[in-house]
């Protein structure tokens, strides 16, 4: 006979397994991906469900659950909402999320300013980040240069 465990031993073994779980996941890296055309939000995982915005094109969202059919995705303002995965695609980009991003011609503070874009405008990213959080971004006139992973959203 198999001996019971203890009710409160059964709850700290869920609850560690719980934090284990919580921890596990809250170190992995967020995963960011671009809306390929302009699509809708939707408030659950059906086109029968309420419409919540239109995403615009290169638009980047992080994903929080991913079906088959269906994202459910974060925007930059911390709205939860559904998206069709066949709407996801296209470029790499990061959005812009202070007044004013300053995008410089090296990866330092020291170097001199490539370009500055405003807040909500979209960066196409032409590379990894380097190892103290700078980003290769191209805007869409053609200008080149890279800015702090902390000016901008979807990295």
């Amino acid at each position: 006979m198999k001996p019971l465990t203890p009710p409160s031993s059964r709850a700290a073994l869920l609850l560690a397994g719980g934090l284990l779980i919580t921890l596990s996941n809250s170190a992995s890296a967020l995963e960011y991906r671009n809306t390929g055309r302009p699509a809708i939000l939707y408030d659950a995982p059906s086109v029968d469900a309420g419409k919540l915005a239109v995403a615009g094109s290169g638009l980047p969202l992080e994903v929080v659950v991913d079906t088959a059919a269906w994202v459910k995705v974060r925007d930059y303002t911390g709205r939860l909402a559904w998206i069709e995965k066949s709407a996801l695609g296209g470029p790499r980009n990061v959005m812009v999320k202070i007044d004013a991003g300053t995008v410089r011609q090296q990866p330092r503070t020291a170097a001199p300013v490539a370009f500055r874009a405003a807040r909500g405008v979209l960066l196409e990213v032409t590379g990894k980040p380097d190892a103290d959080g700078w980003v290769p971004v191209k805007h869409a006139d053609g200008l080149t240069g890279w800015i702090p992973e902390r000016e901008v959203w979807g990295e």
